[in-house]
C-alpha cells in the first residue's frame, strides 16, 4: 500500500506545477469543450509516459540525447505561437464567458493541439519517463503497483481540472476575467519556450 501512495505522491508533485498544458485543459474546462476527450487525451498520454519510463525507456532517452532535442526545438516553436494567440485574444477579444455562445473549434483542431502540448513538451518526458522511471528502480519488486500510483494520480488530475473548471464560471463571465486568463497562458506558454531553448 505505501508503494501505491509513494507513487500517487510522485505523481501528483509532478503534475501540480502550472504549466502548458494544465492551463489547456483548464480553458478548454471554462469553455466547457471536448473536456472529456481533452483530459483523456492528457491522462492516457501520461499513462503511457510513465509505462515506458518504469520499463526502461527512460535509459534511451538518456541515451539518445536528439529525441528529447527535437521535442525542445519543436516544442519552443508551437508554444510561442500558441502564446501568441493567448496575447492577441487577450487585448483584441471583448466577451464573456457564457459556454453556450462560444463558438465550438473543431474537435480535431482542439485534440491534436492537446496532442502537441503533450507530446512536444520535453517537461513531460523529463517528468513522467526519467523521472518517475528513476525513482521507481527503488521499488523493483513492486514496480507496477508504484506505476499503478504514479497513473492514477494524472488521471484524478486532469479530470478534476477539466470539470472543475466549470466552478471559476461566475469568475469568468466578466469579460476582464477571461483577459487576464488569457493574458496569464500567453506569459506561462513564452516563459516555457524560453526555457526549453535554453
Amino acid at each position: 500500500m505505501m508503494t501505491f501512495l509513494t507513487g500517487l505522491g510522485v505523481g501528483f508533485s509532478l503534475i501540480l506545477a502550472i504549466g502548458a498544458q494544465n492551463a489547456f485543459v483548464l480553458k478548454q474546462g471554462l469553455k466547457r469543450q471536448y473536456v472529456f476527450g481533452v483530459c483523456l487525451i492528457c491522462a492516457l498520454s501520461d499513462s503511457i509516459l510513465i509505462y515506458l519510463g518504469i520499463t526502461g525507456f527512460s535509459k534511451i532517452v538518456i541515451e539518445f540525447p536528439l529525441i528529447t532535442t527535437f521535442a525542445r526545438y519543436f516544442g519552443a516553436i508551437f508554444l510561442f505561437f500558441y502564446g501568441l494567440k493567448s496575447f492577441y485574444s487577450a487585448f483584441k477579444m471583448n466577451t464573456c464567458l457564457n459556454p453556450s455562445n462560444i463558438e465550438k473549434n473543431n474537435i480535431y483542431k482542439v485534440l491534436g493541439t492537446c496532442l502537441a502540448f503533450t507530446w512536444l513538451n520535453p517537461h513531460v518526458y523529463l517528468d513522467t519517463v526519467v523521472l518517475v522511471g528513476s525513482i521507481s528502480t527503488n521499488f523493483t519488486d513492486q514496480l507496477y503497483i508504484f506505476a499503478m500510483g504514479a497513473i492514477l494520480s494524472s488521471w484524478i488530475f486532469f479530470f478534476s481540472l477539466g470539470y472543475g473548471a466549470k466552478f471559476l464560471l461566475p469568475l469568468f463571465q466578466k469579460p476582464i476575467s477571461w483577459k487576464i486568463l488569457d493574458f496569464v497562458i500567453g506569459i506561462i506558454m513564452w516563459i516555457i519556450a524560453v526555457t526549453l531553448l535554453r
